[in-house]
C-alpha cells in the first residue's frame, strides 16, 4: 500500500508503479528493479531540492511528503506481447527512465538559475549620483539609463501607496504574490471588451519582473515570475514589497522610482506630492509611453482620473475629494535636462570616475557636496559673457574663469567657456586644457631666482641680447613694448613684465632647475625638459589653468602647496560610508620669498611704468597680487591674481588657437577687465575689508629706490640698493 501526505505525489507514484508492473508482466525485470524505476524520480527530486537548498533559502522551508511503499501482489490480465523482443522491452524502459531523469534535471537547473529576491532593493538596480554645490544646491544628477533615488514608504503621503494599489493590484494585501483568477480575468476583460491595456500581474509579480527578470513575454519568463513572486512574499512584508516597487519601476524616460518621477514631472520630492499628482504618477508604470503627458496629454489626464476613481471605489478617498482632485490640471515640467555649472560638473564626474570607477559613479547613488559656490559661479558666468561681448571686435570668441580658495585648494567657480551649450565647441573646458601661459609664468621663475640668491633689488640689464645655443637658432628676446629700459631691479622687471630681464634671469638659474621647481609648485605638464629653452619663462610651454592656480596658490598660501579640491563630502548607498575632505599642505617655498613676490605683484606704483596708474589690475581699497600674460601673436591672454582669501585666474582667446586682434593690450583689454570684475565681486561680497599678509620673521626692510622700502630675506639685505638707469619718473600712459 502507498501512504503519504500529498495526494498528487501518491497519484504520480501509483502511475509509475503500475508502469513498472507492466514491464514486469511483459518482460524480464524483477520486482526490485520495478521498485527502483518507480522510486527513481522521487530520489531525483529529493536530490535536486537538497542541492537547491544549498543555494536558495526558500526551499529549505519545503517539507517533502513522506512516502512509504508496501508492494501488494498485483494480478494483471495476461497479455501476450510475443512480438516484443527483449531488446525492444529494454529500449522502451530506457526511454521512459531517461525522459524522467532529463525532465527532473532540467527542472533542477531551471530553479537553480533563478535570481534571488534577497537582492531586490540592494544590488540589482542602479542608483543616481547627485552633485551639489557647497550650500546644498543641486547641480546635476548622474545616472546610467535609469535615474533613481530610493525613498522609504513611511516618508511618503499615504495616498501615494494607495493610488498604486488601487490601480495596479486592489487585492495586494490579500493574496500571496499571485492572483491567477481575478488578475487574469480582469486583464482579459479590460484588454478585450474595453480596449484598455492592462496586465494581469500583481504588484509583487511586477516587482520581480522589473528587478530580476528580462522584459520578454515568454512562458518560461512567466513561470519564473510566478515562482519568484511566491518566494518574495515569503521573504518580505507587504509594505516592504510595496516600497521596493515604488523605488524600482519605470515612470517614463530615465526616471525610475517615485522620487525621480516626482522631480522629473513636478520638480518636487515625492514626499511633497499632492493627491492628484500621486494619482498621475501611479498610472504611469503600466505603460509610460502611452500615458506620457508629453506625447499624449489627454491619455495622461484620463489615466490619472481613472486612478482617482479607483481610489474612490475602493474607499481610499471620498467623493468630494475625488471630484476636487479631478478638477486639477495636469501641469508637468518641460522635458529637459537641468545642469548648473556644467564644466565643473563634468570635471567632478571625471575625478569621481578616476577614484571610484564609472559604474560606482553612474549606479552607486553617491551624494557629492562639492566645493563650488553656485552664487559665485553664476556671477562669474555672467561677467564672462558680458565682457567677451564687449571685445568681440578684437577677435576674442571665448574665455574661462577659475576661482579658488588658496588656503584649502577649494574650487569655488569653474567657467570653462562663455557658453557650454554652444553647439560648436562650448563644452570644451579651457580651465583643464593645455594653453601657453605667456608672461604669467614669470612669478614662478622669479621665486626660484630669490631662492637662488637674487633679491627684489637685484639689478638686471634690460638691453638687447642674442643667445647662441648649440643646435638651435640664435634667440633674441624682445619686450612687449618693443623697447629697452636699461638697468632695472628685479621688482620693476617682474612688475612691468619685461621679457629680456626674465630670460637673462632664467639663464642664470637654469632651465632644468626651473622645470623641476615649477613641477614642485604644481605645473604637471612639463614632462620633457629637453624640449624647453630660455623662452620657457615667457610662456613657451603649455600649462593648464588648474595647474597655474595650484602654483600661484603656493604664493598665495605663504609657501604651502595645497592641491585643488572639488568636494567637501561624499557619501553613498550600500555601505559606501562617508568621505570628508581634509586639506593637506606641503611646504614648497620659503614664506619670505612668497611674501616678497606677492608684494611685487601687488605694487601698483612699480607696475605703472608699463600699465599706468589706473589699469584693470588695480582694485581701489584692496591690496591684490596680480600678473598678466600674453603669448606670441596674441593667441592667449591671461590674468591671474590673488589675496589670502581668493585666487582668480582668467583666460581669453579662441579655442582653435587663432590670434586675437593685435590691438589687444595686456592688462587693459582682454582678460584683465574680467579678472577685475570677478575679484571685486568677491572682495566686496565675501570679505570684511582689505586683508593682506603679515610680514614673515625672516623678511627685513630696507629703503631703496624712489624712497620706497624694499623687502629682503634676512641675510641678503647687505646687497646694496644699486642705482638704476631706469629713471625716477614713471610713464603715465601704458604702452600698447
Amino acid at each position: 500500500m502507498i501512504t503519504g501526505s500529498n495526494k498528487a505525489f501518491r497519484a504520480v507514484f501509483k502511475t509509475l508503479y503500475y508502469i513498472a508492473n507492466f514491464f514486469i508482466r511483459i518482460g524480464e525485470i524483477t520486482e526490485k528493479t520495478a521498485i527502483f524505476i518507480a522510486t527513481l524520480p522521487f530520489k531525483i527530486v529529493a536530490f535536486a531540492l537538497k542541492a537547491i537548498g544549498k543555494h536558495l533559502t526558500f526551499f529549505k522551508k519545503i517539507n517533502l511528503p513522506k512516502i512509504s511503499v508496501n508492494f501488494p501482489k498485483i494480478s494483471l490480465p495476461k497479455i501476450s506481447f510475443g512480438f516484443f523482443t527483449t531488446r525492444v522491452r529494454y529500449f522502451l524502459l530506457g526511454v521512459i527512465t531517461s525522459s524522467i531523469v532529463i525532465f527532473m534535471w532540467q527542472s533542477y537547473i531551471f530553479v537553480k538559475d533563478l535570481p534571488s529576491p534577497y537582492t531586490i532593493g540592494h544590488t540589482n538596480f542602479p542608483l543616481t549620483t547627485h552633485i551639489y554645490d557647497r550650500n546644498g544646491k543641486l547641480l546635476y544628477e548622474i545616472y546610467q539609463n535609469q535615474n533613481r533615488t530610493p525613498v522609504t514608504l513611511k516618508n511618503l503621503p499615504p495616498y501615494v501607496a494607495q493610488a498604486t494599489v488601487a490601480i495596479e493590484d486592489k487585492d495586494f494585501y490579500h493574496h500571496s504574490g499571485i492572483d491567477l483568477l481575478s488578475g487574469i480575468l480582469r486583464a482579459l476583460k479590460e484588454n478585450i471588451f474595453n480596449g484598455k491595456f492592462q496586465g494581469g500581474s500583481t504588484i509583487t509579480q511586477q516587482l520581480v519582473k522589473t528587478a530580476l527578470l528580462t522584459p520578454d513575454r515568454t512562458i518560461e519568463r512567466k513561470i519564473k515570475e510566478v515562482i519568484l513572486a511566491l518566494w518574495t512574499e515569503r521573504i518580505y512584508s507587504k509594505d516592504q514589497i510595496l516600497e521596493m516597487y515604488l523605488n524600482q519601476v519605470p515612470y517614463g524616460g530615465s526616471s525610475y522610482g517615485i522620487e525621480e518621477a516626482a522631480k522629473t514631472y513636478f520638480g518636487i520630492d515625492a514626499k511633497a506630492l499632492s493627491l492628484d499628482q500621486a494619482a498621475f504618477l501611479a498610472g504611469l508604470p503600466q505603460a509610460p509611453s502611452i500615458y506620457s503627458p508629453y506625447t499624449n496629454p489627454k491619455a495622461a489626464k484620463d489615466r490619472r482620473n481613472e486612478v482617482l476613481n479607483a481610489m474612490y471605489i475602493q474607499g481610499y478617498i471620498n467623493k468630494n475629494t475625488e471630484e476636487k482632485a479631478l478638477q486639477e490640471p495636469v501641469n508637468v515640467l518641460p522635458p529637459e535636462t537641468s545642469i548648473k555649472a556644467p564644466h565643473f560638473v563634468f570635471y567632478v564626474k571625471s575625478q569621481l570616475e578616476d577614484e571610484y570607477g564609472i559604474s560606482t559613479v553612474e549606479q552607486g547613488g553617491l551624494n557629492v557636496t562639492t566645493t563650488l559656490d553656485l552664487d559665485i559661479q553664476k556671477e562669474a558666468e555672467k561677467i564672462l559673457k558680458e565682457e567677451i561681448a564687449k571685445v568681440s571686435n578684437l577677435n576674442i570668441t571665448n574665455g574661462a574663469i577659475l576661482v579658488t580658495q588658496p588656503s584649502t585648494g577649494e574650487i569655488l567657480a569653474m567657467v570653462g567657456s562663455v557658453d557650454y551649450f554652444n553647439s560648436a565647441d562650448g563644452a570644451f573646458n579651457v580651465t583643464t586644457a593645455l594653453r601657453q601661459p605667456g608672461s604669467s609664468i614669470k612669478p614662478i621663475m622669479y621665486s626660484l631666482a630669490l631662492q637662488d640668491g637674487f633679491t627684489a633689488a637685484s639689478i638686471i640689464n634690460d638691453s638687447p641680447i642674442v643667445f647662441n645655443i648649440p643646435g638651435s637658432s640664435p634667440y633674441a628676446p624682445v619686450n612687449y613694448d618693443s623697447k629697452f629700459h636699461g638697468n632695472v631691479t628685479l621688482r620693476l622687471a617682474l612688475a612691468n613684465s619685461y621679457n629680456i630681464p626674465a630670460v637673462k634671469t632664467l639663464e642664470k638659474v637654469g632651465v632644468l632647475n626651473f622645470v623641476n621647481f615649477a613641477s614642485k609648485m604644481g605645473i604637471s605638464t612639463w614632462t620633457t625638459p629637453s624640449r624647453y629653452g630660455l623662452s620657457l619663462t615667457l610662456g613657451g610651454a603649455e600649462v593648464r589653468m588648474t595647474d597655474m592656480a595650484t602654483a600661484f596658490g603656493v604664493l598665495a598660501n605663504t609657501g604651502y602647496k595645497v592641491p585643488l579640491d572639488y568636494y567637501l563630502k561624499i557619501n553613498g548607498a550600500n555601505g559606501f560610508g562617508e568621505k570628508q575632505y581634509h586639506p593637506f599642505k606641503i611646504r614648497e617655498l620659503d614664506p619670505g620669498i612668497a611674501y616678497i613676490i606677492s608684494d611685487i605683484m601687488s605694487d601698483n606704483f612699480s607696475r605703472q611704468f608699463e600699465f599706468g596708474p589706473n589699469s584693470a589690475l588695480e582694485i581701489p581699497g584692496y591690496k591684490v597680487a596680480v600678473k598678466t600674460g600674453t603669448t606670441d601673436d596674441k593667441r592667449d591672454n591671461w590674468t591671474i591674481g590673488y589675496t589670502p582669501d581668493f585666487l582668480v585666474a582668467v583666460w581669453v582667446g579662441n579655442n582653435n588657437n587663432t590670434p586675437m586682434n593685435q590691438q589687444l593690450a595686456s592688462g587693459i583689454t582682454g582678460a584683465a577687465p574680467i579678472w577685475n570684475r570677478v575679484m571685486s565681486y568677491l572682495l566686496k561680497n565675501y570679505t570684511n575689508g582689505n586683508h593682506w599678509y603679515n610680514q614673515p620673521d625672516d623678511v627685513v626692510t630696507k629703503t631703496c629706490y624712489f624712497g620706497k622700502p624694499e623687502y629682503f630675506i634676512k641675510g641678503t639685505e647687505s646687497s646694496a640698493c644699486q642705482p638704476t638707469t631706469f629713471g625716477t619718473s614713471p610713464t603715465a600712459t601704458p604702452k600698447p
